[in-house]
Parts: C-alpha cells; sequence; structure tokens
C-alpha cells in the first residue's frame, strides 16, 4: 500500500475551509477537517500545504508533443515583427558557426507584416546552409533555396515556391515531418523534459495529436520512465489502415504502460488555417482575397469517418473556417456520431446550435485568439463578433474542452484559462468581451469536467497558490498561477512544498 497525505489543503469548488486529504494506491479515500487525520505508518508521505488549493490536474485537449519538444531547442521567431527581422535574426545564428544540418527558426505570423516572405532573404541570411521558417500555426514553412532542394530529395518530390519560399498545407507538414526525424534517443530525451516542463504547470493528461502516429513512441517513454502524463495519442488517415488492422479503439488502454496511456481519437483535418489565409471561409478575405482550401470534399470525408466510427474510433475533426464547421457538423450528422471539432474558431449563426444538438464538443484554443485578434479584424472584418465565439457555445449548451495546440500556442493550461475568461493580453483591452468565458466553464473545459476534489476520485491533482475560480483572480494572475505540486494517480511528477 502506498499513501499520502496533504494536509491543511483548501479545496477548489469549496468555502475553502482547510482539510486534510488521505490518498492511498492512487486514490482519495478520505476527506477530513484539518488536524484530524494521522498517517498509517512510517511510510506515509505527508505533504503540508499550509493553505494551499487542491484541484483536479489539468488537461490540454490538443497537443502536437513531439513538436512542442522540438520548437523548444529552435530558434524563436514569435517576437519579429517583419520578414528581414526574422531573415536578421537567423543571420545572426548562422553567424554563431550552428552546426546542425539545417537551421530552423519556428513562430512566425506574417499577417500583419508591411511586406510579404521572400525566398531571396533567408538566401541571404544563410548562403551555405538550409533555413527553414516553420509558421506559427503549422500550417506554412518559408524555405531558402537550399533548403527546398534539401527537402525535396528527403520527402522524394519537388517541392515549388514561388518567389516567396513558402509552402503551404501537405508540403508544409512534409516538410515539419521530415525535421522530426531525428533519432529516437534524442528525440525521446527532448520529449522528457517538456513532460516535465508539462508537469510543472499542473497538466496531468494531453491528447496528442501529432501527424506521425504515437502510440508506440509514447509506450516506448513509458516504459522508459517518462511518465509524468496520460496521453491519449490520436491517428490521421494516412495511418488509420494500420491501427484498424491492431483492432485499436478509442480509450483501449495500452498493456505495460501503467494506465498511462490510451488509443486517441481519428483525426481529420478538413481545412487549413487563419494565419496561413487557407481556412475555408463562405465570405474571401478582405482585400487579399480567397477563400480557402477544402482537404477532403463531404462525400469522401463522409465515408472515411464512417468507417473509423465503425471501427471504435471517435472523430476529432479539424475546422477553422465557417464553411469548414459547416462541413465538418454535417460529416457529423451524416454518419450519427459524437465526437470533436478541433478549432470551431469561426462559426456561422447557425452552426451554434448544432454543437449541442449533435453531441460535439468544440475543442478550442483561447489564447489563438489573443494571437489572432489584430488578423482577424484584417482578414475577417465583418464577422469578428461570430470568431472565437466560446459564451456562444457554451451559452447553447455545447461542450466546451481547453487546449493549447502546443507549439501554437504554449503549453500552459493556465495560458488558456487566462486567455478563455480574459480575453486579453499584453495590457490591451479585452477584444470581444461578450465571448469571455465564466471561470466555471473556463475550468470544467481544461479538467474533462471536474469542478473539485471529492473522496473516490483518482489522485490527479494539482496544488496551486491561489483559488482559479475566485472572483479576485485577474486573467494576469491566472498566467502566472504558482503550481506547488501535481500528482498522477497520487505520484507526485512535479513538488515544490
Amino acid at each position: 500500500m502506498t499513501e499520502v497525505l496533504l494536509r491543511t489543503v483548501r479545496r477548489v469548488g469549496t468555502s475553502g475551509a482547510p482539510a486534510d486529504v488521505r490518498i492511498v494506491d492512487g486514490r482519495v479515500t478520505e476527506i477530513a477537517p484539518t488536524g484530524t487525520l494521522d498517517a498509517a505508518g512510517p511510510d506515509t508521505d505527508v505533504l503540508e500545504a499550509a493553505g494551499a488549493w487542491l484541484a483536479p490536474g489539468l488537461v490540454d485537449h490538443h497537443v502536437h508533443f513531439d513538436q512542442w519538444a522540438l520548437v523548444r531547442r529552435r530558434v524563436d521567431v514569435s517576437g519579429c515583427d517583419s520578414a528581414e527581422a526574422t531573415a536578421d535574426l537567423l543571420a545572426e545564428v548562422a553567424r554563431t558557426g550552428v552546426t546542425d544540418r539545417v537551421l530552423i527558426g519556428h513562430g512566425y505570423r506574417d499577417g500583419m507584416w508591411p511586406r510579404p516572405a521572400r525566398r531571396a532573404l533567408l538566401d541571404q541570411a544563410a548562403p551555405r546552409l538550409p533555413a527553414v521558417v516553420i509558421s506559427g500555426d503549422l500550417h506554412a514553412v518559408w524555405c531558402n533555396t537550399a533548403a527546398l532542394a534539401h527537402f525535396s530529395e528527403l520527402v522524394g518530390r519537388p517541392l515549388v515556391a514561388g518567389e516567396d519560399g513558402v509552402l503551404r498545407e501537405q508540403d508544409a507538414f512534409d516538410v515539419t515531418g521530415a525535421l522530426s526525424l531525428v533519432p529516437d534517443d534524442v528525440l525521446d530525451g527532448y520529449v522528457a523534459d517538456a513532460v516535465e516542463a508539462a508537469s510543472a504547470r499542473g497538466l496531468t493528461r494531453i491528447v496528442d495529436l501529432e501527424m506521425r502516429f504515437g502510440l508506440d513512441r509514447w509506450a516506448r517513454r513509458i516504459h522508459a520512465g517518462t511518465d509524468g502524463l496520460r496521453v491519449s495519442s490520436g491517428v490521421y488517415p494516412i495511418e488509420l489502415d494500420a491501427v484498424l488492422a491492431r483492432g485499436l479503439r478509442t480509450g483501449d488502454v495500452v498493456p505495460g504502460t501503467h494506465g498511462l496511456l490510451t488509443m486517441g481519437p481519428f483525426k481529420v483535418i478538413t481545412d487549413g488555417s487563419l494565419g496561413t489565409r487557407t481556412a475555408a471561409v463562405v465570405d474571401a478575405y478582405g482585400e487579399l482575397g480567397g477563400h480557402g482550401v477544402l482537404t477532403w470534399p463531404l462525400d469522401e470525408v463522409v465515408p472515411m469517418v464512417r468507417r473509423a466510427v465503425d471501427a471504435g474510433l471517435v472523430p476529432a475533426i479539424h475546422a477553422i473556417g465557417d464553411r469548414a464547421n459547416t462541413l465538418a457538423l454535417d460529416v457529423f450528422e451524416a454518419v450519427g456520431t459524437r465526437g470533436t471539432i478541433e478549432h470551431a474558431q469561426l462559426l456561422a449563426d447557425d452552426d451554434v446550435e448544432r454543437f449541442a444538438r449533435l453531441g460535439v464538443a468544440a475543442s478550442v484554443q483561447p489564447e489563438h485568439a489573443m494571437d489572432d485578434r489584430d488578423i482577424v479584424d484584417r482578414y475577417w472584418a465583418g464577422r469578428t463578433d461570430r470568431a472565437f465565439a466560446f459564451a456562444s457555445l457554451d451559452r447553447a449548451g455545447a461542450r466546451l474542452l481547453l487546449g493549447s495546440d502546443a507549439p501554437v500556442a504554449p503549453l500552459d493550461p493556465w495560458v488558456s484559462l487566462a486567455a478563455a475568461v480574459g480575453r486579453d493580453r499584453d495590457g490591451r483591452p479585452a477584444w470581444h468581451p461578450a465571448e469571455r468565458l465564466s471561470a466555471l466553464s473556463a475550468w470544467r473545459g481544461s479538467t474533462d469536467g471536474r469542478v473539485g476534489v471529492a473522496v473516490g476520485d483518482v489522485a490527479d491533482l494539482v496544488l496551486v497558490a491561489d483559488d482559479p475560480l475566485a472572483s479576485s483572480v485577474s486573467s494576469a494572475a491566472l498566467r502566472s498561477m504558482r503550481v506547488l505540486a501535481t500528482a498522477v494517480e497520487g505520484r507526485f511528477t512535479h513538488r515544490e512544498v
């Protein structure tokens, strides 16, 4: 038997009266007023919380974990406000004598740049080295001439870009996929570090939607001791046949992983992204024109999703533009199944209530609204009241699931919570404040619906310095919430006290 005794905690969702909490073999077995519970024996792990707040562990419902682990070691260009500034930063790195075969930047957002990307800028920045810059939304990759040649050889087909040097959608995914093919031991080390960092922010579970099927990689990592998170690992159409051949169903627990690893959803991408201006929309992109791209027509995606559902997989459909969201909802209605729409960034008014009626959850990433507010105002002018419509979905009765889409936004649940309830950042006024979520709704979206901790719960827990549901806690305070401890099934994965 393993026992943990938490002394003098206050539980989120209660009056805040101090209590002691006993955890035995990974479950909460007893909660009593402070001072009334004693350790069962000398091996009991006793944590004195001194009035800190105990809550259910947090969940990120949309992560690309390998990409996040890799991005943490790439050149961060997210602060660059022009193509020229981005190229200058890469040139500075190149001058340091970087020895990697490819110079990789991450996080460019060109929606508000005064001038577009140009291949020549990267040619000048790294004249003897393949140089690529991955967009913040992962849907575009800006390359120099050497990089286009290098990755054409790696992917086995010509990658053709114009004078801007930008590859979009599948071409971009092929490049980022090739960049992910680092040795297993190296990538696993990066992932172990990233898991540790996620635990330090209170995360206990993620839904990993990495584009390369990751179930076996995660099993290897857990066996090697990277066991700080529960992981639900999804699959895309390109590997669907292999998953069906193994008889895997969403929710299946992988043997030998201590219950930490499960089969995730079936992910289908139906359109592009706002940042790359490829999200499928009804009305054109302002002065830019164009309506984005639809990856699949309805008559192709419906039978594919039906096949996955019949085999026991739950669909998770990527849809950002309003046209794509309508198509995704049509798919759910035609197949007669539940699941999630990932992102749901721009919605037609008539589609908001369809989420609840069809039992489709909106898996949203609130920090995207803060990253993209100016791009939305520019390219989706006249319809911004329908963008990131979190409160409208909540009022309609739809289930909301919060996440980061890391590395598109940081893998930090407190950032997502802050953006959901505040719709503000960097001292700017709240953007479309009518669509702010209540603290309780945002909290439920980050904890799989749990509010507080009760007897009988699996002890996936987080201990924090302040009550996240208190009316006095600002969005800025949420962003900087101090996490004192995190536990998965009663086992501490992070501890400061």
